[in-house]
């Protein structure tokens, strides 16, 4: 593990920990450092506007695990996102900094540039492909002279499908060239619920869509080279035999992060890109009718600023009660699951691609507890505690990169392994 200094005396240094999620995160630190007791243990601190709410936040966390000492042995940073110097005395401080305060399209860029000023590693569960291709494009260079990673999306956006797609890659005896994937997530009795700061996102990163259009325009990409048959896209809404259950194209930040990655390996690794397309099931006909009564009516209100402002102010109605602001009960949380589904095809060893069908499938399962705020908070505290053990292994010397470029050589998967998120082998049906 990297080492904490008088410099630097901490590890990892959680920012935002008084915020939903920032709660859960607090939580999965606190155990993965009981995990390394001794001289070698997991230093860390928590970051946030008030003192007094901190204070709180380890109280109850204490409580929860059993573990008295987090009231007072564990250090407390004041930092606010708008006053750049208590972000700059927070770096110092810290080897990686965990950000949880979000919309990170509002709130992540002041945290990103201070990390990267002051010399700290930084991790995000960012779902926002906005935030986090502007990242790329604007401080990418100046975070490899740096010597620092900045590594957006580390939650359940995106470490299972982008390194779910690595490891089915790894899996594949030949070439794999494409891939779909089909999310499940499955809840009991009260159902499942998000927290209105998803909410929120999710509302102004559609109402600016068109703006991500103008951003990938800057980075004058040419188009991936298609390796193999060109797969055909499913409809916008289909019935899957995969997932036996109505499924529509995946909304969330998966393809862009998958996509950022696959060109990170083509043009650094020379490895051939993967085409990849995302689904998520819905459930019956009567959840296809609710979808498209409230997706047209979210379609709609986010185009204009009072229509945004409505769909902020009730989470919970305009979304059939998928988000609200108080977020998941304990008991919601407890009984949500999700599986993560992978389909491949491509080629067997010896054969050339360019000649006829795919001859080769495989299916492939990324599978773990409540994606928003278990499979999210494990994946994050995983990928610091990765950074902090193989620095050695990320890529070049400092960047801006996806999960899949940034954790491509290191034990990332076989460490969620052991932390609530699984990676196997299915029989291809």
């Amino acid at each position: 593990m990297a080492a904490a200094t008088s410099d630097r005396p901490y590890h990892i240094i959680i920012f935002g920990a008084t915020g939903f999620t920032g709660q859960f995160v607090v939580e999965e630190v606190a155990r993965c450092a009981a995990e390394t007791p001794g001289d070698s243990s997991l230093k860390w601190a928590v970051a946030g506007r008030s003192r007094q709410r901190l204070e709180a936040v380890l109280e109850k966390a204490a409580g929860r695990l059993s573990m008295p000492e987090l009231r007072t042995d564990t250090e407390i940073i004041v930092a606010d996102v708008s006053i750049e110097e208590s972000l700059a005395i927070m770096c110092q401080q810290g080897v990686v900094i965990l950000n949880c305060v979000g919309p990170y399209r509002f709130y992540g860029e002041p945290v990103v540039k201070a990390c990267i000023e002051n010399g700290a590693h930084y991790v995000d569960i960012c779902g926002e492909p906005q935030f986090l291709e502007r990242m790329q494009l604007e401080y990418h260079t100046n975070a490899l002279d740096r010597g620092v990673y900045v590594i957006g999306s580390c939650g359940f956006d995106s470490i299972p499908a982008d390194l779910g797609i690595l490891y089915t890659q790894r899996q594949f005896k030949g070439k794999m060239t494409a891939v779909e994937s089909f999310l499940k997530i499955s809840s009991g009795p009260e159902g499942s619920s998000g927290h209105d700061a998803t909410w929120q996102s999710a509302v102004y990163g559609f109402a600016d869509s068109g703006s991500l259009r103008q951003l990938r325009k800057k980075f004058g990409h040419k188009p991936l080279p298609v390796v193999g048959a060109k797969v055909k896209k499913r409809g916008f809404v289909f019935f899957s035999k995969e997932i036996e259950q109505y499924a529509i194209p995946f909304m969330g930040s998966d393809p862009s992060v998958v996509k950022r990655t696959q060109r990170f390996l083509y043009e650094e690794e020379h490895q051939s890109p993967v085409q990849y397309s995302a689904y998520v099931g819905v459930g019956g006909l009567f959840s296809i009718a609710k979808f498209f009564c409230g997706g047209l009516l979210f379609w709609v209100m986010v185009k204009f600023s009072l229509g945004r402002k409505l769909l902020t102010m009730f989470p919970s109605f305009f979304s059939f009660g998928l988000f609200s602001k108080a977020g998941p009960t304990m008991k919601q949380i407890e009984d949500t699951c999700f599986s993560l589904t992978f389909f491949g095809e491509g080629y067997s060893e010896g054969t050339d691609p360019s000649q006829g069908r795919p001859n080769a499938k495989i299916c492939t399962q990324v599978v773990g507890a409540e994606p928003g705020y278990v499979a999210t908070v494990s994946a994050m505290v995983q990928a610091a505690v990765t950074m902090l053990n193989e620095l050695h292994s990320l890529p070049r010397r400092g960047g801006v990169y996806t999960p899949g470029a940034a954790f491509y050589k290191t034990s990332l998967i076989d460490r969620l392994q052991n932390h609530s998120i699984k990676f196997s082998v299915r029989n291809y049906q």
